[in-house]
């Protein structure tokens, strides 16, 4: 037996148990009446619609593999055929291997949507994680994210998280260029060395040295990245809400190329900054005036081609591992989750960040060693393959390497206070969250 609720054109049909449900949580505490609950199942059948109309590209009133591979496929999620009819094998109740709408919204494995990109931009990393180097390629935000402003909260909370992520690790940080420009077989500093002769120099305001330009390049950079990328998606000709894998590389790629080239002066002045003596510069407007003064412009670029090569190796990576990660565990358990926990984005995320470090160190560490040669006593001015050969002639390949430690150390607690800091300052901004 079911009862039957009339509301306007439309009647829901309810089980006794349902009824009783209601009738519970309204005779109880009173936080859910009748007409509330029916409000609920008519949004509820309303969202499924939209994500079958999503799939029903043909408009056909009926969904089949096909549908739901080249569905995901936009999206930079790639399964196979069989996978696909995997999935309609548990919603298809006639065996044609299609599935309409009244099979669709009765599957009893469906969760609530608005569309099926809401699922994949739930895996959002690069807005959110922040390393200390900015080369990821950019997010992909929807239609209505770009039209209701929330695309700019985004990325508000992710500049903030940033600077808060940063400016914790910045000790590492620090260590880290330290031990890229001075650690050699000659001088062979560790962790706890290079932490005891910072402070003993400087005292413990000296562990931070450098980070204020470090952050505050995140604005511009990130704002300049993002511009950049969604006008290269124009030029590109994509049609898609969301690009492929390779056609997100190459606009990642070459927006990193735009951002970087444009502050990569503050690159150069952190660089700079964090190698500084105790009064050697008054502030980051001095550090500036005494390259300038002493160096000329061409001071400001220095380490630029290393830089740049860095990118390709860094972006392709990252994303190659995280999306191989996301499709893993979309396969493997999407079916029964569609969005995962704060564990496996920040374990994703972690990993993707570490390969991509790990394939881009080598430039990144002559492209610091070539920004600070004029700040090193002794040191002569090399091109980028001599240092390279410099490096392997008297440090061995462990050379491109100096430095490692503390820049792995410093991932996984910058992606986790990045999320953290991040969710806190999007639910401030009004972002709802998941």
């Amino acid at each position: 037996m079911k009862s039957e609720l009339g509301t306007g054109s439309q009647s829901l049909r309810l089980s006794p148990s349902m009824c009783l449900v209601i009738l519970m949580c309204d005779s109880h505490d009173g936080q859910l009446d009748f007409e509330e609950f029916v409000h609920y199942l008519q949004d509820h059948e309303k969202d499924l619609k939209l994500v079958f109309k999503s799939l029903d590209r043909k408009i056909a009133g009926q969904v089949n593999a096909n549908d739901i591979v080249n569905s995901l496929r936009d999206l930079g999620v790639h399964i196979s055929l069989q996978q696909a009819e995997r999935v309609l094998q548990s919603m298809d109740k006639n065996g044609t291997m299609t599935v309409d709408w009244n099979e669709w919204k009765k599957s009893p494995t469906l969760q609530p949507a608005e569309n099926v990109p809401e699922i994949i931009l739930y895996w959002k990393h690069s807005t959110i994680f922040d390393v200390g180097e900015n080369m990821m390629v950019p997010d992909e935000f929807t239609s209505e994210e770009h039209m209701t402003g929330m695309l700019w909260r985004h990325l508000v909370a992710g500049g903030g998280a940033g600077a808060i992520s940063r400016t914790c690790t910045a000790p590492l940080d620090r260590l880290k260029v330290l031990m890229q420009v001075h650690g050699s077989h000659g001088n062979n500093m560790c962790i706890m060395s290079g932490l005891t002769q910072m402070i003993k120099e400087g005292g413990m305001r000296s562990l931070w040295r450098g980070n204020g330009i470090n952050v505050i390049k995140i604005a511009p950079e990130s704002a300049l990245k993002f511009m950049a990328y969604e006008q290269i998606k124009r030029l590109m000709g994509s049609s898609q809400e969301t690009l492929g894998i390779t056609e997100r590389f190459v606009a990642g790629s070459l927006a990193g190329v735009i951002a970087q080239s444009t502050i990569y002066p503050m690159e150069v002045l952190k660089t700079r900054l964090a190698l500084r003596k105790t009064s050697q510069y008054k502030g980051i407007s001095d550090c500036a005036k005494q390259i300038l003064k002493g160096e000329g412009m061409t001071a400001f670029y220095k380490g630029y081609v290393p830089n740049m090569l860095g990118i390709i190796p860094y972006a392709g990576i990252d994303l190659a591992v995280y999306e191989t990660l996301k499709n893993t565990w979309l396969q493997r358990y999407g079916r029964d989750n569609a969005y995962p926990g704060v564990f496996v984005l920040l374990a994703c995320g972690t990993v993707s960040s570490t390969c991509g470090q790990l394939a881009s160190y080598p430039l990144a560490l002559v492209r610091t060693r070539m920004q600070a040669q004029a700040a090193v006593e002794g040191a002569s001015q090399v091109s980028m393959t001599g240092l390279f050969k410099q490096i392997m002639k008297t440090e061995g390949p462990t050379g491109l390497y100096r430095g490692l430690t503390p820049n792995f150390l410093k991932v996984i607690p910058a992606v986790s206070i990045s999320y953290v800091v991040y969710e806190h300052i999007k639910t401030t901004l009004g972002v709802q969250s998941r």
